[in-house]
């Protein structure tokens, strides 16, 4: 049977592609999408609509969260299947008219892409025909300054997503790359870090007398690395 418009399946990236390319206009002016944020981290998110409340719940957190993300040098954009008319009317109310959790008067000021076309939604596989066939997912793309995707969350509609969650993430990532580590289950700055598993019986050995190291078996190591040290690596990437 032949697939209609809608209803064609477009490959969803994959982590450790290159993000897919894409020119569009946004709140912010047109972008072109990896290559302006080069030499940045990014967080590529959709929404499924404007002038809707758990949208709208995240867009304010988001905002107010900006700077946060900004000091560890990782941008946002947004997207949703809106007009840019549409996108600057919602924003200017939720500036002038909403307050969330005590957050009230906020400006979003990252770009919000305008996506009628559906053309970046499906590039990114954002429409999930089981759950809409005319609006996106909350789709979550992390991508390194080298263009390359490095980490992606779904969620559906219903599902508000969880702000300190995508931070940690993005941290957790850029740790990772400076200090060839890895993160245990729940890792939050300032806690042990994995060293990966011995690669020799001779390195598992040497690890057992290493007074750095917490070794509980040769393949279960950990090591402090304070806040503060990863911390100022990551803002002297920036």
């Amino acid at each position: 049977m032949e697939l209609n418009e809608e209803q064609a399946i477009v490959a969803m990236p994959r982590i450790g592609d290159p993000a897919p390319s894409f020119t569009a206009v946004t709140t912010q002016g047109t972008i072109n999408f990896p290559s302006d944020y080069h030499g940045s981290w990014s967080i590529l998110f959709s929404h499924p609509a404007d002038f809707t409340p758990v949208c709208t719940s995240e867009f304010i957190t988001f905002a107010s969260l900006e700077p946060k993300f900004s000091a560890v040098n990782c941008k946002l954009i947004g997207l949703s299947i809106d007009g840019l008319y549409s996108h600057i009317a919602w924003l200017r109310t939720i500036k002038e008219k909403i307050e969330y959790k005590g957050m009230k008067n906020v400006e979003v000021t990252f770009p919000l892409i305008e996506d009628i076309s559906m053309n970046v939604a499906r590039k990114y596989g954002m429409i999930q025909p089981n759950e809409d066939t005319t609006k996106a997912v909350r789709a979550v793309f992390f991508v390194d300054p080298k263009g390359v995707i490095r980490a992606m969350i779904y969620y559906p509609l219903s599902l508000g997503r969880n702000f300190d969650e995508l931070y940690r993430v993005v941290v957790a990532l850029q740790t990772a790359d400076e200090f060839d580590v890895a993160t245990p289950a729940d890792w939050q700055v300032g806690d042990d870090i994995i060293i990966g598993p011995a690669g020799s019986c001779g390195t598992a050995e040497d690890r057992t007398h290493d007074k750095e190291l917490n070794c509980q078996d040769w393949f279960f190591c950990t090591k402090e690395l304070p806040k503060e040290v990863i911390l100022d690596a990551l803002l002297k990437e920036k």
